[in-house]
């Protein structure tokens, strides 16, 4: 067998199944099957990326495999057995010295080539290389073999921890929704501890009791549904209906008298030709060249039939869903109550983002913009850090405005929803701003401003296409916490 058949271990381990065994175990252990059934979400996302792990083995194994620690001995194999027999006899000993230390088949070999030196076999050469192939393909898939369970061992702790992620989010979360389940399990690489789990169970409880809060979440998550789009005021339509066309084959009426060769419409005198022999013939040429008297029927003929036509759209139109930039004042005039309900919805239009398959960034601003991308992949642990982070220092508008319009003028956040938490007690914005923001609204991306205070700039606050106002008295707060 030439060594480029016999020796590449990756292609052997691919056709004969193993990696997908390793795969099918996996996917019947008892924690991962309850934790299937528990969540279709986490079901679909499981088989995904034990399904993605399979393909990158396969990938892995091929490109940089162990077959490297073997390179050398697979080389001079692959030389020696093309040596002229006496060659070979003549270079033995030195063979074997090069496999010391170095291979399994040491031991074999040297007890072979004493042996052949006591008698010379002409077959000795192929009776070497086979069995040097045999033990040189052993350790190969040995070793594959071992680096295989060493990856199956590291995907299984990560699915293990994913799961104990997951059942935590349970507590926090609705995690029943497949696609949102999926972009969890994405994100729940991450460990949380009993400290995280009460953070956000905390925020969760309190955007839970803050209706009004979640009221507006759910309308920012609708609003890029809610605009006109004039480009998608008339689209064409395809629809099959029932149709009549006017037909010859169809019998309703008679109509006149034709000449054809249809012997079912034949007029009864043209029948006349067959009761004499002697014009018998004459009826058969009228037939062949279509001359028999017929009666000319025509009928109405129902089929379905492809109808094109425009049609007017209803004024919301579905559109592509952005991302949510979420603008968050974290500076010290915003600290109690506010900021309580910033985070609280900031983290509610994460939860919106991931069950739309939006992403969602959060951009803490006060003298200074910290970012956070909460729906990555280690979307988890920025949360945690976003909840954490204390509010202080002085607001700052203008740079964090900056940096989200530049951020909407590129390709990723088309139809973005920018969304800013804060008191608004800002002055209002240069000129050169408000031109910028007027741009970027012809081109379908939105801006919203929840205001947490009385005492909010009105002039600053109507740049905004929508702006809330949340900020309940003390009475009424003490009244939702009962």
């Amino acid at each position: 067998m030439p060594v480029s058949e016999g020796l590449n271990l990756a292609l052997m381990l691919s056709e004969s199944g193993i990696i997908d065994n390793a795969v099918h175990e996996m996917m019947i252990r008892p924690q991962l099957l309850m934790a299937a059934e528990a969540n279709s979400g986490v079901k679909t996302a499981m088989k995904n990326q034990i399904m993605k792990w399979r393909d990158q083995v396969k990938h892995r194994m091929t490109r940089t495999s162990v077959e490297e620690h073997f390179q050398q001995e697979m080389d001079l194999y692959q030389e020696a057995r093309n040596w002229e027999p006496d060659y070979f006899f003549d270079q033995a000993d030195n063979i074997v010295k090069k496999l010391e230390g170095h291979s399994a088949f040491y031991f074999k070999a040297k007890s072979l080539v004493d042996r052949e030196h006591q008698k010379h076999n002409p077959m000795f050469q192929s009776y070497f290389c086979n069995l040097w192939y045999q033990h040189l393909s052993q350790a190969l898939q040995e070793a594959q073999l071992t680096e295989l369970e060493q990856h199956k061992e590291k995907l299984l702790a990560d699915l293990y921890q994913r799961i104990e992620t997951m059942q935590q989010m349970e507590e926090v979360t609705d995690a029943g929704d497949e696609k949102k389940a999926g972009r969890l399990w994405d994100m729940a690489r991450a460990k949380l501890t009993r400290t995280d789990v009460g953070t956000m169970k905390s925020i969760a409880s309190f955007l839970k009791k803050n209706n009004g809060l979640k009221e507006i979440a759910e309308k920012l998550g609708r609003m890029a549904n809610e605009i006109d789009d004039p480009s998608k005021e008339r689209v064409k339509s395809e629809d099959l209906r029932m149709v009549e066309e006017r037909s010859d084959s169809v019998t309703d009426d008679i109509v006149g008298i034709h000449e054809s060769d249809d012997l079912s419409k034949l007029l009864p005198n043209e029948a006349m030709f067959l009761a004499y022999p002697e014009l018998e013939v004459v009826f058969y040429k009228h037939l062949v060249d279509k001359r028999l008297m017929n009666y000319r029927v025509q009928g109405a003929q129902r089929k379905l039939r492809k109808v094109k036509a425009y049609k007017r759209q209803t004024k919301h139109v579905e559109q592509d869903k952005g991302p949510f930039i979420v603008c968050v004042d974290a500076s010290g005039s915003m600290s109690g109550f506010p900021e309580q309900c910033a985070k609280a919805l900031a983290y509610g239009l994460m939860q919106i983002a991931l069950a739309e398959d939006r992403d969602c960034y959060v951009i803490m601003f006060s003298t200074q913009q910290i970012t956070y991308e909460l729906t990555k992949q280690d979307g988890l642990t920025e949360v945690l850090n976003f909840l954490s982070y204390s509010f202080h220092g002085g607001t700052d508008l203008g740079p964090v405005l900056d940096q989200s319009i530049d951020l909407m003028s590129s390709g990723k956040y088309k139809n973005a929803d920018l969304v800013v938490l804060s008191d608004f007690i800002a002055p209002s914005q240069p000129t050169e701003m408000l031109k910028r923001i007027s741009k970027l609204k012809e081109q379908k991306n939105r801006f919203h401003a929840v205001n947490l205070s009385r005492y909010g700039n009105p002039a600053l606050m109507s740049v905004f296409d929508h702006c809330w106002s949340y900020h309940p008295s003390q009475l009424g707060r003490l009244l939702k916490r009962r």
